[in-house]
């Protein structure tokens, strides 16, 4: 095969992230109805928090906390509990994207190695990972946080092969669904990179993956033909 290493994205990649659903099943823990008006309201803030956080503007902890600034207000719940309580809902709901068991199983047995890079947080990767089964495919487990940097900075796909035992990057394929994180970090890295394009959306100029795809199916039909 043209590649001997597959990095994939944890979320909307490997796993199904529903934060509307995560966000209903923690509050509704809490006696509170949280509907679309109250997610929007959430999201407006946690939009621009993430988008500081690849930016290197602010750190994990500042993401996770001040996302919940509101609520821990208006629940009189610290905003560091409240975040560990939505990750723990995030791993009780937690799902394989159509496709990902089948993609892994068939990488594993034509022995291309597999590693993680995510700019999710620790407390949730490890957890599904081992609930999922699929913890025993993937080394390393790269995650933001512990690095101390997010994608698409280079330093995390430094660190990343550094844990491979630095292959030749031609031979690593950087799979993600987000274009500037995923693509373009691994782009800019040297890396063959392939999008993850799971509603039809058009690149821009300036960010071009190697490939498209619009499901870990069809990455499945085309890493068998390679």
């Amino acid at each position: 095969m043209k590649y001997k290493w597959i990095l994939f994205d944890a979320d909307e990649t490997l796993f199904h992230f529903d934060n509307f659903a995560g966000l209903k099943h923690m509050f509704a823990k809490h006696g509170v109805t949280f509907e679309k008006a109250e997610y929007d309201e959430y999201q407006i803030v946690n939009k621009q928090l993430w988008v500081d956080y690849q930016n290197g503007h602010i750190s994990a902890e500042q993401l996770q906390t001040r996302r919940f600034a509101l609520w821990s207000e208006r629940l009189s719940i610290s905003t560091k509990e409240l975040n560990k309580q939505f990750l723990d809902a995030m791993a009780d709901i937690c799902k394989t994207l159509p496709g990902a068991i089948e993609l892994v199983e068939h990488l594993h047995e034509s022995k291309i190695n597999m590693g993680i890079i995510t700019n999710g947080f620790a407390q949730l990767q490890k957890i599904r990972l081992e609930r999922t089964g699929l913890l025993p495919y993937f080394s390393p487990v790269v995650i933001s946080e512990l690095v101390g940097v997010a994608k698409p900075h280079p330093k995390i796909f430094e660190h990343a092969l550094e844990h491979m035992d630095s292959p030749d990057k031609n031979q690593v394929l950087m799979v993600g669904d987000t274009l500037e994180s995923d693509i373009l970090g691994g782009n800019n890295f040297g890396f063959d990179t392939c999008w993850l394009n799971h509603h039809d959306k058009i690149h821009p100029e300036e960010i071009r993956p190697t490939y498209q795809v619009n499901s870990l199916i069809e990455l499945l039909d085309k890493v068998k033909r390679w």
